[in-house]
């Protein structure tokens, strides 16, 4: 398995203690970077909350960090918190929104683009 995958199913074991859903499944994790040293790799990630007002993001991270370290190839995680872009329903997956009860998302209502020719 690579370590991204790794990385992934153990995000899937880390939980918003205020919603019964995974950080990855909720789409609170934006971005994985790898950086590979002498066979060990640096991971940062960067991750949202789902409301700016959250006191949970220190605890959040620290679970992320505390569930990675023991994989063996992982020497150092760095976890940061953005709200930019701010975290929304929609970045859910299709798994958490009907775990939440929230409609699918239906990519057939979205508007369509017109496309103009100008002179």
């Amino acid at each position: 398995m690579e370590m991204k995958e790794k990385i992934i199913n153990v995000l899937k074991e880390c939980y918003d203690p205020e919603i019964p859903i995974d950080l990855w499944n909720l789409g609170l994790i934006y971005d994985i970077n790898l950086k590979e040293e002498n066979e060990f790799y640096n991971v940062g990630i960067i991750m949202s909350l789902t409301t700016p007002g959250c006191s949970m993001g220190q605890q959040m991270a620290n679970d992320i960090k505390d569930k990675l370290d023991p994989i063996n190839k992982i020497k150092n995680v760095q976890v940061d918190v953005t709200f930019d872009p701010p975290w929304k329903p929609e970045m859910m997956t299709e798994f958490a929104r009907k775990k939440l009860g929230f409609d699918p998302v239906n990519n057939k209502n979205k508007e369509k683009k017109i496309e103009l020719e100008w002179e």
